[in-house]
C-alpha cells in the first residue's frame, strides 16, 4: 500500500479530480486511488471521511490532507522538485502560476455550460452567453505561452507540468463540444490529449458506469 491517497469523483465527470491527479503522476508521487461516485446516495458524507471541504479531490499524504487542486500541485512541487512541475526560470514560473490560477478562479460560463464528460460529443451544445467570451480567453492564454515559452517541448512551457493539468479538462471539453480552434490551440489541445496518462484516465472514464444527468444534455 502507498503512504499516499487520492480521493477523487468520476473520472468521466471530475475535472478537478483529473488535475490532481494528473500532478501526482507527473510528480511520480506513488498513491492509491479512492473514487466516490458523485451525485449519488451519501456520496457527501463519504467525502467527508477524508476531506474537511467536502469536495474532492483530496490527498492525504502520511499524516497530511491537502483538499485543493493547485495546493496539491503546489505541495508536490515543492516535494517532489526533481519532477520540475513548474518551470525553472522566476519570470516564467510567474506566469505559469498567473495562468493557472486564472484557470482555477475563473471561466464559470465555460464550466457551467460545456460540462466536463469525456466520453460524450455534444457539438451543438453549451453556447451559451459567456461561454465564447471564456473560449477566446483560453485562446489567448494558450497562444501566448506556446509562442513565448514552449520552445522546449508540446506544452504550454515545453514540459509538461502543473498549469498543464490545469488546462486538461479545458481540453476534453472542447473535444466534446467541438469548439474551432486555430492550429497552435489545436496542437496544443491534441498534446494534452496523447498524454500518456491523460489517456490512461479517459481509457477509464470510458468504462465508468456511473450517469451524471446534468452533464449529459
Amino acid at each position: 500500500m502507498a503512504d499516499a491517497k487520492l480521493v477523487i469523483g468520476n473520472k468521466n465527470y471530475s475535472s478537478w479530480s483529473l488535475r490532481a491527479w494528473l500532478m501526482a503522476k507527473a510528480a511520480g508521487l506513488a498513491f492509491d486511488e479512492v473514487l466516490i461516485p458523485l451525485d449519488e446516495a451519501g456520496y457527501k458524507a463519504e467525502i467527508r471521511k477524508h476531506s474537511p471541504s467536502g469536495r474532492v479531490p483530496t490527498l492525504i499524504h502520511n499524516d497530511l490532507v491537502v483538499w485543493d487542486s493547485l495546493a496539491i500541485g503546489e505541495y508536490l512541487a515543492e516535494s517532489f522538485p526533481n519532477a520540475r512541475l513548474w518551470p525553472t526560470e522566476t519570470s516564467d514560473r510567474a506566469v505559469a502560476r498567473s495562468v493557472s490560477a486564472e484557470m482555477h478562479s475563473g471561466f464559470e460560463a465555460l464550466r457551467r455550460h460545456m460540462p466536463m464528460n469525456i466520453r460524450s460529443r455534444f457539438p451543438e451544445e453549451g453556447r451559451k452567453p459567456g461561454v465564447q467570451d471564456d473560449i477566446n480567453r483560453i485562446k489567448a492564454i494558450w497562444r501566448s505561452c506556446r509562442d513565448r515559452y514552449g520552445a522546449g517541448g508540446p506544452f504550454l512551457f515545453g514540459d509538461f507540468g502543473i498549469v498543464d493539468a490545469m488546462f486538461a479538462p479545458v481540453a476534453t471539453r472542447f473535444q466534446t463540444f467541438q469548439v474551432d480552434l486555430g492550429e497552435t490551440e489545436q496542437a496544443y489541445c491534441d498534446a494534452l490529449l496523447k498524454w500518456h496518462d491523460m489517456k490512461a484516465w479517459a481509457d477509464a472514464a470510458e468504462d465508468e458506469p456511473m450517469i451524471i444527468d446534468s452533464a449529459e444534455f
